[in-house]
């Protein structure tokens, strides 16, 4: 049995913190996983930025509202949920997920936790478990599942390398130079037709 494993953002969505960065005025978070390997790294410094602004959940939460899928994305994702199990594996926050969730139909999505105060302020955050997308579909396949995965960057790289078939979508110039031998896609069509192809 075969289980398709998708990122979120720059898959589906917009990226989240490109377009609150936008909304807020502050371009220092237009950094996402694309230039930042290191996760953790990556949120220290965007909540140091957070901090420094006086910007919590709150607002973050008003710009995901204005922010819908990518044109293409639900029908995408509906066909390929009509080909088998479809899990998004995404190192978003559960207070980001619920509305965008909400406009691609309810898919599963396995993310992470905010640790929020009482005043809205993002004091902190906790990972599902270390190298979140990795480690998932290692624990899918020891469920005796494989898996095909699809993402952007470089956090996706562990599950597309480590699954039956991967691929980049949409990917950075960077990343694909960087990994010649994962296929690149930036339709959703042709995406569609390979995940299908591997699934056979």
């Amino acid at each position: 049995m075969y289980i398709t494993c998708l990122d979120l953002e720059g898959v589906l969505v917009p990226e989240i913190w490109i377009a609150f960065a936008e909304a807020s005025g502050i371009p220092e978070l237009t950094r996402t996983t694309r230039d930042e390997p290191d996760y953790d790294k990556l949120m220290d410094y965007r909540l140091g930025i957070l901090r420094d602004h006086g910007l919590g959940l709150k607002e973050i939460q008003q710009t995901i509202a204005t922010i819908d899928p990518m044109p293409g994305a639900k029908d995408f994702l509906d066909a390929l949920r009509a080909e088998g199990q479809v899990i998004i594996i995404s190192d978003t926050f559960t207070q980001f997920a619920q509305p965008l969730m909400e406009k691609l139909g309810w898919p599963t999505i396995f993310c992470n936790e905010l640790e929020v105060a009482d005043d809205g302020a993002i004091t902190g955050f906790r990972m599902r478990c270390p190298q979140t997308k990795l480690t998932t579909v290692r624990a899918l396949h020891d469920c005796g599942f494989q898996t095909v995965a699809a993402g952007d960057s470089h956090n996706d790289l562990g599950m597309i390398r480590d699954s039956k078939a991967g691929f980049l979508f949409r990917s950075t110039d960077e990343i694909k130079a960087e990994n010649p031998d994962i296929p690149a896609y930036d339709d959703y069509d042709d995406l569609l037709a390979a995940i299908r192809a591997a699934l056979r």
